[in-house]
């Protein structure tokens, strides 16, 4: 591996990250959810339905926004975004209300967001969401709240506070990126003038009878004073900006006169909208007079259009002219873009996420790199002895006491995850161990099938080089190179949490790229993610990327695991990529905060450099790893780990690790909760509470829904409730099997 702030997340035992859920969300968080529903219908229960008014204050709602409420059963959309329950506005204030009918005598869990519904029960675009681990809970005997009662506060309860973004569920979202100073004026006049672009999307098909006939009619009408006032807007489309210089870099809504374009900063514009097909975008140049006054508006020197036929890919990008509102060329504008859109095969719902969720007391983990280390590097000394990125070298680490494993996936010629560091491998001619120059072959990893790379003798880039090959156990299964992904999520431990990397090609400072032709961007991504969505289960998982794009994608398509921008920052040792997201730090910082992830996972030398810049991470409440060859010494990852770094990546976890008990602070934590909810029930059990009139029961039952309110959402998923009665002699006795 070479304005709003994020909330502050409280210290409680129910915002455990990746914690404890109830055991019936099992086929949820196993990814099944949108092949079965987890709500249930009231006319399927026994008990009647009774009446319940969902009322809550929602501030700020923008243009087509309402307020819908879903939950855990049928009749509140069994978490489904498409099915959620619009609510009604009381009198245009900030109140949203409805009464539903809910079960009798039934647990409820709920939840509210905001959403445009553009077809009742087939097409919503959630626009926010209450993301607390645990939902809202209707008790089964709780009265229904009255009208007269205050009502919710939107993300607010539980004395903590949780609203995120939507994700992509039918609608697509095209990213304009105007960086590296793009704008070239050809008139001196305007020089060092402030400068304004602002970016609407219009449609290109005619619905009524404003819209102009021809291009050239866009055109001659552009002479308004507000070109985009000519045009017509898309429906359901919103487009917003942000800036990674701004004090606040948080997506917002566009001012009259758009955003200024300063020297070396970069503006991104972020639409969303339906049919990408049939919309067009027009960009606008605002200009400043060279002594305007205070409150004095810019005016309108110029636009271009960017039509859909230019945008051939997921990703690239264009160079547009200019034109004078008197249509004549006036300079022009090289923007970068990017299409999102939503996954095809999987449909996340609305029960739980862990996109920005980290328990705030837990730091310095040990995360092995590429299992237990890099096994190719320069000094043979350093490297390490099983193969990196292989089953054999994860097992190792999460033998050792590893808290995540970190490696590397991609994609092979026939579109299978695969767990591999580099984008070439040397092809040996002949299997022999006396390697010629003419014997080895260096080829692209995404050029071979699987079925190829496991087949053919494979070297890594260094052995092709030095004609130095290394031997490995690869008789033995587990120490194959390339694994599948879906291998590992189903082989490894669970307690032991993944931090994958997706491997993306990078474009340098001088111009030249990583990799040439990759997969289709949206293709290469859905691929990687149905694995993960559909075979990631209960294990903690944290997707990162060095391609500030990549993080946004993985954070756009999926509303699950989180997500956080690997940089390499002001390093002396690697090429510098010519993003300015990847510069510094600072710049990752600011744009991990702009997309609204995880955090950051910066190299060590930075932080030896100026210890300082954890700090700046934390303070934007921002979870900060670090990786490097710096962290090849037990000195260094003390050192880190007390300046408050939340992971350390590192090689050779098996002899660095400073762990007196080689376990995953997961699995300490899932025996330790299974204590605490045992001890609880066996209480429950004794002195039962007095319900209303039941049926007998003969044999004493562990009352999970009681046991589970009484001491939080701290239930550890790796144990079946069935099986804790069994073991609690074990725990009793001190057992630490």
């Amino acid at each position: 591996m070479s304005s709003s702030v994020i909330p502050q997340i409280p210290d409680a035992n129910m915002q455990r990250w990746f914690f404890l859920e109830d055991p019936s969300n099992l086929e949820t968080r196993a990814g099944k959810a949108e092949s079965a529903s987890s709500g249930t219908s009231v006319e399927s229960l026994t008990y009647a339905p009774r009446k319940w008014l969902f009322r809550i204050r929602v501030p700020n709602l923008r243009k087509e926004e309402i307020v819908c409420v879903t939950g855990d059963l049928k009749e509140l959309g069994s978490w489904q975004p498409d099915k959620c329950v619009p609510l009604d506005r009381e009198d245009d204030s900030e109140i949203w209300s409805g009464v539903l009918d809910i079960p009798d005598k039934r647990r409820i869990l709920f939840r509210y967001c905001v959403c445009i519904i553009i077809e009742a029960g087939l097409q919503v675009i959630v626009r926010s969401w209450e993301t607390n681990l645990t939902p809202r809970v209707i008790g089964a005997y709780a009265e229904s709240p009255t009208s007269e009662a205050e009502p919710h506060q939107y993300g607010n309860y539980d004395n903590q506070y949780r609203v995120d973004r939507g994700w992509l569920n039918k609608e697509t979202v095209i990213q304009l990126k105007l960086c590296n100073n793009p704008l070239t004026i050809f008139r001196p006049k305007y020089q060092n003038r402030i400068v304004n672009i602002k970016v609407t999307p219009v449609t290109l098909t005619r619905h009524s009878s404003n819209f102009p006939k021809s291009m050239s009619e866009a055109l001659d009408e552009s002479l308004s004073a507000d070109t985009q006032d000519s045009v017509e807007n898309p429906k359901h489309a919103f487009t917003e900006v942000a800036s990674l210089m701004d004090d606040d870099p948080t997506f917002h809504m566009q001012g009259q006169f758009g955003h200024e374009l300063q020297k070396d900063d970069m503006l991104i514009f972020q639409s969303t909208v339906l049919f990408p097909a049939n919309i067009a975008f027009l960009i606008d140049l605002y200009i400043y007079s060279s002594r305007f006054a205070e409150g004095e508006p810019p005016y309108h020197a110029g636009f271009s259009y960017l039509l859909p036929t230019a945008l051939q890919s997921s990703e690239g990008s264009v160079v547009l002219p200019v034109t004078s509102t008197k249509h004549r060329p006036l300079g022009q504008i090289r923007l970068e873009y990017i299409q999102i859109g939503p996954m095809t095969n999987f449909k996340c719902d609305m029960s739980i996420s862990y996109a920005r969720h980290w328990k705030k007391s837990r730091s310095g983990l040990d995360v092995g790199h590429r299992g237990s280390g890099s096994s190719f590097k320069t000094k043979v000394q350093n490297c390490a002895e099983v193969r990196e990125n292989t089953i054999a070298s994860l097992k190792n680490a999460i033998e050792h006491g590893a808290d995540f494993v970190e490696f590397d996936v991609q994609l092979s010629k026939d579109m299978v995850p695969i767990i591999y560091h580099d984008f070439h491998v040397c092809i040996a001619m002949k299997k022999k161990k006396d390697l010629l120059d003419n014997d080895m072959l260096e080829i692209p990893v995404k050029e071979l099938t699987l079925d190829q790379l496991r087949m053919l003798k494979v070297y890594h880039l260094s052995e092709g080089k030095t004609k130095n090959p290394r031997f490995f156990d690869e008789d033995l299964d587990d120490h194959q190179p390339f694994p599948t992904l879906e291998q590992l999520l189903q082989t490894l431990d669970h307690h032991t949490g993944f931090n994958i990397e997706i491997k993306w090609t990078m474009r340098l400072a001088d111009g030249t790229y990583e990799l040439y032709h990759p997969t289709d961007l949206n293709v290469y991504l859905d691929t990687i993610l149905e694995v993960v969505l559909r075979y990631g289960g209960e294990r903690r998982i944290i997707f990162s990327c060095f391609n500030p794009d990549i993080c946004q994608v993985i954070r756009q398509k999926q509303n699950k695991y989180p997500v956080m921008f690997l940089t390499v920052g002001e390093s002396l040792t690697y090429d510098k990529y010519s993003d300015p997201r990847c510069w510094s730090i600072k710049s990752a910082a600011q744009y991990a905060v702009m997309i609204e992830i995880l955090g950051v996972n910066v190299h060590t030398e930075d932080l030896l450099r100026d210890p300082s810049l954890v700090r700046l991470a934390t303070n934007a409440n921002l979870v900060i790893f670090c990786w490097g060859d710096e962290n090849a010494d037990p000195g260094t990852i003390r050192f880190l780990k007390e300046l408050g770094l939340h992971g350390v990546i590192y090689d050779k976890i098996h002899e660095y690790s400073g762990k007196e008990v080689k376990e995953s602070i997961f699995l300490v934590e899932a025996r330790e909760s299974q204590k605490e909810l045992i001890l609880v029930a066996a209480a429950t059990a004794e002195t039962p509470q007095s319900p209303p009139p039941q049926p007998v029961i003969k044999e004493r039952a562990l009352d999970y829904a009681k046991a589970k309110e009484q001491i939080g959402d701290v239930m550890s998923t790796a144990t079946s409730l069935q099986s804790l009665e069994s073991e609690m002699g074990d725990y009793e006795k001190g057992s630490t099997s």
